[in-house]
């Protein structure tokens, strides 16, 4: 009997869903206090902790600022446990066939191209400030859902998982773009030490290598530490290693059940020792049960298992609490009126809004995909106002676009004023349409 794979997918699902919902919610704590604390007299602290302590070692000339290390090493986790998630969805999620992914994928081509083009506008005349076309590019998944979850039962679910497939999509469209644009130097003998060490990872995936040990000491030494050195953003490195990690399990689903029962059935059947410590032969049964378990399950999903509340809990809220404290010094209307911050905000607000919509209504329309049950166009132009909070990834990508600290600044003002609008206006649309269904019925 074929077992019914619905129930088991709207789980996994909601199981993310409310990690990155909690996720969201520390991540707006991290970021209020960095605000604040960046907006106070005790501004020289957040200033000590974030740039002025160093870790690591004189040797090599391999230390660097708490910042850095947040930015180049916690976030190549980030990105690690980002591409697990995205492997996963296209082996067996919502991007796993055309007819799933058509609909996110385009809307997501669209929430990338159409916000591009729309910060490029404002500073067309500004060729310094043009290298910022990719920050309104990027969704925030955790923010968006964060704000979805306040919402709670009035948002049908198909559209939470429509928000988290876009934002996948859209999350390795930000990758392609870090990778190939914000590159500046590639130091080739480096980035060739890394393709090396690819190639191991995938020949020992080939081979059934399945020790995360193993993928995590040849990641780390042999592709993580090549691209710190290469040019290319480390981060990078994370995404790759996550695509060779093995998403089969060893043994099949019949086969675990069947040997399972059996081994259950023989620690039943032992007889007890009348303590409370297991018999020899319970817990060398136990131990089948266990190497039987990790034979059924992938290590691939075991790792993002392990690593996604790490990431939502931790990660994330360190990265807002390390790069979102902004210092206002001078007119905050200066800054907002700025060519910069004017291009972000219209192209996350406006920009994913157009793009989002747009792209949906034409993949609808030329039948390659259908709407979500129980979604209507009014609810994906509310996800698509949410998917305009742009936030973590786009902090990210303006540490890479600009090297002036005073342009970082302005865009990072740019981004909170663009996610702030992002999320009123996509609460109102999606709160106003479940008030109009109740009205109707």
């Amino acid at each position: 009997m074929q077992r019914d794979e619905k129930p088991v997918l709207f789980f996994r699902i909601s199981q993310f869903i409310r990690q990155e919902t909690l996720g969201g919610i520390l991540l707006i704590l991290a970021t209020l206090t960095a605000v604040l604390w960046a907006n106070s007299s005790f501004y020289e602290s957040y200033y000590y902790l974030t740039h002025q302590i160093r870790v690591g070692t004189t040797f090599g000339d391999f230390n660097f600022s708490l910042h850095h290390w947040v930015n180049d090493g916690l976030m190549a986790l980030f990105f690690f446990t980002l591409g697990l998630e995205i492997k996963r969805e296209v082996m067996g999620g919502e991007l796993s066939s055309v007819k799933k992914a058509a609909l996110p994928v385009m809307a997501a081509i669209g929430g990338m191209v159409v916000p591009a083009m729309i910060f490029l506008l404002f500073n067309a005349n500004h060729p310094n400030y043009s290298a910022g076309w990719g920050i309104p590019m990027a969704t925030d998944i955790a923010f968006a859902l964060g704000i979805l979850a306040l919402l709670g039962s009035r948002v049908n679910i198909n559209i939470k998982i429509f928000l988290t497939a876009l934002a996948i999509a859209d999350d390795l469209g930000a990758i392609l773009v870090i990778a190939v644009f914000y590159t500046d130097t590639i130091h080739y003998l480096q980035l060739g030490i890394a393709m090396v060490a690819i190639l191991v990872l995938i020949l020992g995936n080939r081979i059934g290598i399945r020790s995360t040990l193993f993928y995590g000491f040849v990641g780390l030494l042999g592709v993580w530490l090549a691209f710190f050195f290469s040019g290319v953003h480390a981060t990078i490195a994370g995404v790759l290693i996550a695509l060779t990690i093995p998403g089969q399990a060893k043994i099949s689903e019949v086969d675990y059940i069947d040997k399972l029962g059996k081994l259950v059935r023989k620690f039943g059947d032992e007889k007890s020792n009348n303590s409370k410590l297991l018999t020899r032969e319970q817990a060398h049964l136990i131990g089948e049960i266990e190497t039987l378990g990790n034979d059924a399950h992938t290590p691939l999903q075991r790792l993002e298992h392990i690593l996604h509340p790490i990431s939502a809990y931790f990660i994330i809220p360190v990265f807002a609490l390390f790069n979102a404290g902004v210092r206002i010094e001078g007119n905050i209307l200066t800054m907002l009126l700025h060519p910069v911050s004017l291009g972000i905000i219209g192209g996350l607000v406006l920009g994913k809004f157009i793009g989002i919509s747009i792209f949906s209504h034409l993949i609808i329309k030329l039948k390659f995909a259908v709407l979500p049950e129980g979604i209507r166009f009014r609810d994906i132009y509310g996800a698509a106002l949410l998917a305009g909070i742009g936030f973590t990834m786009s902090i990210f990508i303006s540490e890479l676009a600009f090297s002036d600290p005073q342009l970082i600044q302005i865009a990072k003002v740019g981004i909170f004023a663009a996610s702030l609008l992002s999320a009123f206006f996509g609460v109102l649309i999606l709160s106003s349409g479940k008030k109009m269904e109740k009205q109707a019925s």
